[in-house]
């Protein structure tokens, strides 16, 4: 085949609606293009609930008004990856009664170890334009649903950039499955072909340009499948589990949702130059960036998860420490509309969940300096950012039922110097 029919063929393949963005590149048709046109609109909501900040789904702007239909996503889902039946069908009970701490365990050594052999994924067969366009579109998203993150990228290498903007969408992509505007529609089986297509990305074989785009970071970064597989199970919990009992328990599902996230960018930041200390130090506090930054959205977003999608993060055995009951945040009855007040109970049991939430940063805090040094003042900024979201909820009186905490983009500027001053001295053990 000469190079320009090569080129052609793969053009053929990616043709269609561009995964995340909606653009249509060419007329598309057969079970190829509907996977293309549902995988359209997955660009995920990583995070404006208990995740992460932002969202996308429904709101995302489409391109050349080519809109896929309600029910696209769920083809795009069930037709891409391998045609026969899932590998990886574990049922949500099953993944539900796993001992997160051990599967946390696994996932952090097979990490450090793929990090140490440098092994890589094969490049996907894409023309560089192509990739170009899916990296543009990456950074799109990323800049638009995730501002604190963003503003940490932003700080980065162009090519760190680009990998952590395809890591995000792809975990925006996952997130969307449970809680966008098609999750009614999304059953353990549609999980199982999700984990099908991520095989084959790791295979260098992507199902469409969005794919194409962490294909392409997985050839240049050594990062492993298996927090990426983790948090297909932590979809798989929030299929079943919508109240945790005890913080064990939320502990895993933190893990699986937040925790992966860390340790799928730990190789794309590095290590310094001259770090010849234990690499597994520097991941566990990767691990604790992610479970600090969830414990914070949870805390965050309590009254938007109660009140859309009828799920309780915090633990119930916590809240009945301090007297209060799981019914009394279903009805809303720890904050009054009319006074505009926050029952004492509340206030007091939100104090202590902040603490932890302090301490788990503080611990993140242990590894930040043991990174490259173009990727010490992004963590710094992401990770002082977002502790700050805790101080913008006492701010608040602890009101996360009418009130969101965030962050001000001017307050974040300017925390940016003293970051850059954290980020200036190497830990090398």
């Amino acid at each position: 085949m000469s190079a320009m029919a090569a080129a052609a063929s793969v053009t053929a393949r990616f043709a269609g609606v561009c995964s995340v963005s909606g653009r249509c590149d060419a007329p598309a048709g057969g079970a190829a293009s509907r996977a293309a046109r549902g995988a359209a609109r997955m660009g995920a909501r990583y995070g404006k609930s208990s995740r992460t900040n932002g969202g996308i789904g429904a709101n995302l702007r489409l391109r050349n008004d080519d809109r896929a239909s309600p029910s696209t996503v769920v083809a795009a889902v069930m037709e891409s990856g391998s045609p026969s039946t899932s590998t990886y069908q574990r049922r949500p009970e099953d993944v539900v009664a796993s001992n997160g701490r051990e599967v946390e365990q696994f996932a952090l050594e097979a990490c450090v170890a793929r990090q140490k052999s440098g092994i890589l994924v094969p490049p996907p067969r894409v023309p560089q334009a192509m990739l170009d366009a899916a990296y543009e579109r990456c950074d799109e998203v990323t800049g638009e649903y995730a501002k604190t993150f963003y503003l940490g990228t932003k700080l980065m290498t162009p090519e760190k950039q680009r990998a952590i903007w395809a890591i995000y969408v792809w975990c925006r992509r996952t997130d969307e499955l449970v809680d966008g505007p098609n999750a009614s529609h999304i059953t353990p089986e549609a999980l199982d072909q999700w984990e099908n297509r991520l095989e084959a990305i790791f295979e260098g074989r992507p199902a469409d340009i969005i794919d194409a785009a962490l294909c392409d970071t997985l050839s240049r970064f050594p990062v492993d499948i298996q927090p990426f597989r983790d948090m297909v199970d932590g979809m798989r919990m929030d299929l079943v589990k919508p109240r945790y009992r005890t913080f064990d328990e939320l502990y895993e599902y933190c893990y699986r949702v937040a925790g992966t996230v860390g340790l799928m960018s730990m190789p794309i930041m590095g290590c310094d130059e001259n770090f010849k200390g234990d690499l597994t130090k520097v991941y566990k506090a990767a691990l604790s960036l992610g479970l600090a930054n969830q414990l914070t959205n949870i805390l965050r977003d309590v009254g938007e998860d109660v009140q859309t999608r009828n799920r309780i993060y915090i633990p119930l055995d916590e809240l009945a420490e301090f007297g209060i009951e799981e019914g009394e945040i279903v009805r809303g009855g720890l904050y009054s509309p009319i006074t505009g007040k926050v029952d004492d109970r509340w206030k007091a049991f939100m104090k202590f969940q902040i603490t932890r939430a302090r301490e788990v940063f503080a611990e993140a805090e242990a590894g930040v300096n043991c990174l490259h040094a173009d990727a010490r003042w992004p963590v710094w900024s992401a990770l002082d950012v977002y502790r700050n979201i805790l101080d913008a909820i006492e701010e608040n009186d602890y009101d996360n039922f009418s009130q969101r905490a965030y962050v001000p983009k001017m307050k974040k500027l300017m925390m940016l110097p003293t970051a850059y001053m954290k980020a200036q001295n190497a830990d090398t053990m």
